[in-house]
């Protein structure tokens, strides 16, 4: 029977200014979500008399906190 050989992996190295931006990245898109998902409908409204972005988000602001009632 023919052994199967192994797979050799190779590390990926990420300079550490590549993965600073990286991480500022995904930091800055996700407070704009959070963002996105806290304020609308809540003591403001970014859309006037429009609820579909509460409905959308409605569990999620119940989740993180948000009231909404």
């Amino acid at each position: 029977m023919a052994s199967i050989p192994a797979d050799s992996s190779t590390p990926v190295v990420l300079p550490v200014s590549k993965a600073a931006l990286l991480l500022g990245l995904t930091v800055l898109v996700a407070l704009l979500i959070y963002y996105f998902v806290g304020i609308d409908q809540g003591a403001t409204s970014l859309f006037g008399d429009d609820s579909h972005v509460h409905e959308f988000v409605h569990d999620a602001r119940h989740f993180l906190g948000f009231p909404c009632h």
